[in-house]
């Protein structure tokens, strides 16, 4: 029995030391000898995905590329291989024997090292080489570069991320890239202007010498928040062809094909606050250069009649991010909900076009209207200062129609006329009688005379049945505002549930109504939106952590839309989404 337990142990010892021994973590140099204005290539290679790698300091070399990461992982009759590579590019920065020190991984709670790797380093070579390692080759000839138009922006400043594939005439490479990590943006408003199917291929310079380019896409942006940004790398797995050792029959060299994952870096942007000095009382946000107009499509009319007045909103800047000024009237004009459209695209330069709010306006009553000046102000990023427009005052006169009982009073007191008699004015009234008898029953006890008396008394139940229930309706606290706050959601997310049939309107348009909601509820405007801020004011207000989870689920869906598709399913989702969370919030606020 004993026996039988030791070889058991023994077995599982066994078992157990295969089983770690499969983890292979091995450092490879591109070469053991080079000299001193060369560039060595260092890969720390693994047969299992690993966690928390460490590189060694890299001690009398100066990195000059990477790390870079290549997973590799294949079905072969069955069994799989798996490969995870980090490489990293050095600089020599003196000569003798120099050891490449452990780099660390951490692979299902372990840690593994790697073996010190020595090289030699000699004196300087006539022509560096590396011509034997293909891989060397293409990450030394092509590079992803993200090139920022503005780094130090003001808040809701359009800025523009350029990115540039430089490739030497060494090497070539096809359009069959893939993206490996995109860039969220997620502190941006973004759009994408994508050359994919357009590529024009430039000449430029890197580092100071000739290469080729081509711009794989621009992004426009509009910072949501002060302080220091950090911007996504944009990382490509792409196949470049590089002149292999093996020659053809002609004796030329055959191009080998490498696979290399490339990345444009991190970058940060420090973006500035509007200035507080000079800020008119009626900024909303507005960044650019803009005019402003207000137009009507007539100024004569009759009562009863419509007209249009157009606010209208021009210009390059951050068009979608804030609203037009908002028109007061007299309560004489009756005014209806203002039909919002955009005429806006968006270029390597930002937005540019128009927004403009169409409000219908039908007067009750005779009389002169005038219509106050409007204004709206801006601040233009060039100028580092603000300007305010204010439109132009003008009248709206009805002609024809029903006076006020003001104006009614005073026409009767002044315009008093003397009563003119007509041997025509009577002469509708027949003088001499045709009268025929009736033979028909009498009105008296009649059943219409009996239904007339005998109604209202039946009425009665029904009107003290709807006091009733309108009482009910009033004391129900909880009720009341449960449809109060339906309606307040309907009346904010009406434009969205229009463009609900177009997924990249409707986003627009609720990020927008979330906006504006939220202006209404918290004081707050565009330029404090920031996520972590809304939480905080909404749980100051007594609002519930699940619906603000919620409210902050909507804006990321929107922010997460601009750059990725969705389903007229999750559109409809998220709408009914939108009403539930607004209607909650406007129970529970405080």
């Amino acid at each position: 029995m004993k026996m039988k337990n030791l070889i058991f142990l023994f077995g599982f010892m066994l078992c157990g030391l295969a089983a770690k021994a499969q983890v292979q973590f091995d450092a490879k140099v591109s070469k053991n000898r080079l000299g001193v204005n060369e560039r060595l290539r260092v890969d720390f290679e693994m047969n299992q995905d690993g966690d928390n790698f460490t590189p060694p300091s890299f001690e009398n070399f100066r990195v000059v590329g990477g790390p870079n990461q290549s997973i590799s992982n294949s079905w072969i009759n069955g069994k799989r291989s798996f490969s995870k590579t980090y490489s990293y590019f050095l600089a020599p920065q003196k000569t003798g024997k120099i050891l490449i020190g452990q780099a660390t991984i951490e692979v299902k709670g372990e840690i593994y090292k790697t073996s010190p790797v020595e090289v030699t380093i000699t004196a300087a070579v006539d022509v560096p080489k590396d011509g034997n390692n293909a891989d060397y080759l293409a990450s030394e000839n092509v590079h992803l570069v993200a090139e920022i138009s503005k780094t130090n922006p003001y808040l809701n400043e359009a800025i523009t991320v350029t990115y540039k594939l430089y490739v030497s005439h060494e090497v070539s490479i096809t359009s069959q890239w893939r993206e490996i990590d995109t860039p969220k943006y997620a502190d941006f408003w973004s759009q994408n202007i994508d050359n994919r199917n357009n590529y024009k291929v430039y000449d430029g310079k890197y580092n100071g010498q000739d290469y080729r380019y081509v711009i794989l896409r621009t992004t426009v942006l509009y910072p949501q928040k002060t302080g220091e940004l950090e911007i996504e790398p944009l990382t490509l797995d792409i196949p470049i062809d590089v002149q292999g050792n093996r020659r053809d029959i002609f004796g030329r060299r055959v191009m080998e094909r490498v696979n290399k994952t490339i990345s444009a870096g991190k970058r940060t942007i420090n973006v500035k606050p509007l200035p507080i000095a000079g800020k008119p009382d009626g900024f909303n946000g507005a960044v650019g250069d803009f005019q402003f107009d207000v137009t009507t499509n007539k100024t004569q009319l009759n009562a009863n009649e419509s007209l249009q007045m157009d606010v209208k909103v021009s210009g390059k800047g951050n068009l979608k991010l804030f609203t037009t000024p908002t028109v007061k009237l007299p309560s004489s004009l009756e005014v209806y909900e203002p039909e919002h459209s955009e005429n806006v695209t968006t270029t390597i330069a930002g937005m540019q076009g128009s927004i403009s709010d169409s409000y219908t306006i039908v007067p009750q009553f005779k009389g002169t209207y005038p219509i106050q000046p409007l204004s709206f102000s801006f601040f233009d990023p060039k100028s580092e200062k603000y300007r305010t427009i204010t439109s132009k005052e003008f009248t709206i006169d009805v002609e024809n129609g029903p006076l006020t009982a003001n104006t009614n009073q005073n026409s009767a007191k002044d315009h008093k006329q003397a009563v003119v008699l007509s041997q025509d004015n009577f002469k509708y009234i027949k003088l001499d009688a045709n009268l025929k008898s009736l033979d028909q029953e009498p009105f008296f006890n009649s059943p219409l005379f009996w239904s007339l008396l005998g109604g209202p008394f039946l009425l009665i139940p029904l009107f003290i049945l709807v006091g009733k229930k309108r009482k009910e309706r009033l004391a129900d606290v909880e009720g009341n505002k449960l449809r109060r706050a339906n309606k307040l959601a309907k009346k904010y997310l009406s434009e969205a549930k229009r463009n609900i049939s177009n997924p990249i309107a409707f986003y627009e348009a609720l990020e927008r109504a979330l906006h504006n909601y939220l202006k209404a509820k918290l004081n707050i405007e565009t330029s404090e939106m920031e996520k972590v801020l809304i939480s905080e004011m909404l749980v100051d207000r007594k609002v519930e952590a699940t619906t603000v989870d919620s409210f902050i689920g909507l804006l990321k869906s929107c922010e997460f839309a601009r750059y990725a598709s969705s389903s007229q399913a999750s559109v409809a989702q998220d709408y009914q989404k939108a009403v539930e969370v607004i209607s909650n919030i406007d129970k529970q606020i405080q």
